[in-house]
């Protein structure tokens, strides 16, 4: 059983080291850990702080590709260099390594397929009042849209079995955290949290540059996922208030027609006539959207049985720049 910790990094070289010397060298389970870093278009000296402490594979984009791609382009390395699991943690040492171990506990033992480690966003001192209401908020928003029970969406401590790392897809270029969340619960992977510990703040979060740029981003970010896996629900949801408002009005127009009082109500029958197109075009759409999402399901298949028999060739050069043999600590 191989694990294989990435780490994606920008401009990390500060704080990349603290980082890799808390990760664990040991699991009872695991017959091998590896480390992976993403140096998502760094400027600094990341990369060779990476290379000095002895990370086995580093994954380079030549510039700034943001979190989301990094993410995914760490899941290919991985899967290239032939890891069962993954665990992907962060370059500022926000999560304790040690927690490592009870995030891929629930994988080897078969209870889940991707595990997310829960913060206690309530008694984190560095998190203000407002970023933990607007944290339990995005949560809850993401538990309807996915039918799961997470409770730290945003978290990006987690593992990952080597079938959900290759069923895993990322269309924004925000961030992956809530969307992982809500394909996975659509797509019926199992999925658990578990508590985790946190440590002291390093630096300042750089996901974002204002809170309000956050909830913005996050509420796109949701309902662009939720469209997307149940587009036939969404679309319905939109079209009901403009055919029961049309409707409505067709109704009153009736009404007045039937009493002989509907001269001079001629606009309000175009009005509800013209909402209830609208309300049909809608409607429409959200059917065609439904094939779309069938035909994406198809693709995503498909795309699981290319990745099954290109990834099993475990060949870890392909799109790896930088493969090391782990130096031993104090070596």
């Amino acid at each position: 059983m191989k694990l294989i910790i990435q780490i994606p990094c920008y401009n990390e070289a500060e704080t990349l080291e603290v980082a890799l010397n808390d990760l664990p060298e040991h699991i009872d389970g695991i017959d091998e850990i590896e480390y992976l870093v993403i140096n998502d278009g760094s400027q600094d000296n990341t990369v060779e702080v990476a290379r000095n402490w002895g990370v086995h594979h580093i994954v380079s984009f030549k510039q700034n590709q943001g979190l989301a791609k990094g993410f995914l382009a760490g899941l290919d390395g991985c899967l290239r260099c032939g890891a069962d699991i993954i665990v992907n943690t962060d370059a500022d040492d926000q999560y304790k390594g040690a927690d490592i171990e009870k995030i891929v506990r629930p994988i080897l033992d078969g209870e889940a397929d991707i595990v997310i480690g829960a913060r206690p966003i309530d008694e984190t001192e560095h998190f203000s009042y407002i970023k933990k209401k607007l944290q339990h908020l995005g949560s809850w928003a993401v538990r309807r849209a996915s039918k799961t029970d997470i409770p730290d969406a945003p978290s990006g401590f987690r593992a990952f079995s080597r079938e959900a790392a290759m069923k895993l897809n990322v269309v924004n270029d925000y961030t992956y955290t809530l969307e992982t969340i809500v394909q996975a619960g659509r797509e019926n992977i199992p999925m658990k949290s578990v508590p985790i510990r946190t440590n002291a703040e390093l630096r300042p979060s750089r996901l974002f540059k204002s809170m309000w740029g956050y909830v913005k981003k996050s509420i796109l970010t949701i309902l662009r996922a939720y469209v997307m896996y149940k587009p036939l629900k969404a679309f319905t949801y939109l079209c009901v208030p403009f055919l029961a408002i049309g409707i409505g009005i067709g109704i009153r127009f009736l009404y007045y027609m039937s009493i002989g009082q509907s001269g001079g109500k001629v606009q309000s029958l175009i009005l509800g006539c013209t909402l209830i197109i609208i309300g049909v075009l809608v409607f429409v759409i959200g059917i065609l959207a439904d094939t779309i999402a069938a035909n994406r399901r198809i693709l995503q298949d498909i795309q699981f049985h290319v990745k099954s028999i290109e990834y099993g060739r475990h060949d870890p050069d392909i799109n790896i720049v930088g493969s090391h043999r782990r130096k031993e600590r104090g070596a």
